[in-house]
């Protein structure tokens, strides 16, 4: 059985693309943190992820540097020689789930900002803070 589970926080924003076929893909680097209890410390693994379709789509939409995620997926290994006929090895967590575990990532409140900072004061505040329907106030005491 091929099965990984991974938690822990990306080390950089994703880097989503498409391939020629116009089928989008994102690379990504997930670092987790292994406790070796009292007086040892802690060892740092970094795992390359990667994402395909809508899913890749996904993640770089909305995940960003620093955020804690939980992935579950597959290793695949990869090989190839460049262009000096050395041979590569790269060895990767395909995703088949992920769920983002630390809330919106800072992309979102960025978005969020802008769209506050860029509508119009009656748009973004039509009530200058009071409740538009009196009943409101009710429930909300």
């Amino acid at each position: 059985m091929n099965r990984v589970m991974l938690v822990g926080r990306l080390t950089r924003d994703p880097e989503l693309r498409s391939l020629p076929s116009g089928k989008p893909v994102a690379n990504f680097v997930v670092a987790t943190n292994e406790f070796r209890g009292s007086g040892v410390g802690e060892r740092t693994e970094y795992h390359n992820v990667v994402a395909w379709d809508r899913l890749a789509e996904i993640c770089g939409q909305f995940l960003s540097k620093g955020q804690l995620i939980d992935i579950e997926g597959r290793l695949q290994t990869r090989q190839w020689d460049d262009d000096a006929g050395v041979r590569h090895w790269k060895t990767e967590v395909v995703v088949a789930s992920l769920e983002m575990l630390s809330g919106r990532g800072k992309k979102e409140y960025a978005k969020e900002a802008q769209a506050v900072a860029t509508a119009p004061d009656d748009e973004a505040h039509p009530t200058n803070g009071a409740p538009a329907d009196p009943e409101e106030v009710l429930v909300a005491m």
